[in-house]
């Protein structure tokens, strides 16, 4: 697998350290500082970055997919969860102006074919694991994963909070906590998503190199 020199790592988790900032510096100006009260609503920046971020998770899966023909299996089904996730995160729209339940139709609908196609070519997906496993991106992908997933839920349990805020307990606080994780995960998955373009890249420019 093609590695990377470390100035290139160095420079890269720079700019991601810079984005991260950027984001912190802007969910506080916007939905912390909002008027009248902090705002992590369905409507906030937050949320919104958040969906934003996913759809270009997905953008990117299906650039390595279409256009570099690489990690074809790998990019299917992580393109196709990017894209429930991005459903999922806007289910109350598609709730309020498509009909109820409609993003549990549409997961059904990506799910199902994506992981139909990956398993009949199973020994290709793991063959391009192989190849990312150990690299810069799924360490980030993995990282994102257990932020977003399995951590922001945790964090975000009212229990928690009642029991750190007792009578004070304010539900803002609570949303506003599993909103910025999620959002911080969310940023992972992007960084994850762009190393592995970068990755899927590095291996078209490799097949096509001429042997030494």
């Amino acid at each position: 697998m093609p590695t990377l020199p470390f100035r290139a790592v160095v420079l890269r988790a720079g700019i991601y350290v810079l984005i991260l900032a950027g984001l912190m510096q802007i969910v506080m100006m916007v939905d912390a500082r909002h008027a009248g009260a902090p705002d992590f609503s369905e409507t906030s920046l937050t949320e919104l970055t958040q969906a934003a971020l996913l759809l270009i998770c997905t953008a990117l899966m299906l650039v390595i997919r279409q256009r570099y023909r690489v990690l074809r299996s790998v990019s299917l089904l992580m393109g196709a969860f990017f894209a429930i996730s991005f459903v999922r995160e806007n289910d109350q729209w598609l709730d309020v102006y498509v009909f109820d339940g409609a993003w549990e139709c549409l997961v059904v609908l990506l799910a199902l074919p994506a992981l139909a196609l990956v398993i009949r070519a199973r020994r290709d997906f793991l063959e391009e694991f192989s190849l990312i496993a150990n690299s810069l991106g799924f360490g980030l992908f993995a990282g994102g994963f257990l932020t977003t997933y399995v951590f922001s839920r945790l964090y975000g349990r009212s229990e928690l909070w009642q029991a750190l805020m007792g009578e004070h307990y304010l539900r803002m606080v609570k949303d506003a906590a599993e909103e910025i994780t999620e959002l911080a995960g969310y940023s992972l998955l992007l960084f994850a998503s762009v190393e592995l373009l970068l990755l899927a890249r590095r291996l078209r420019d490799n097949r096509r190199s001429p042997p030494a």
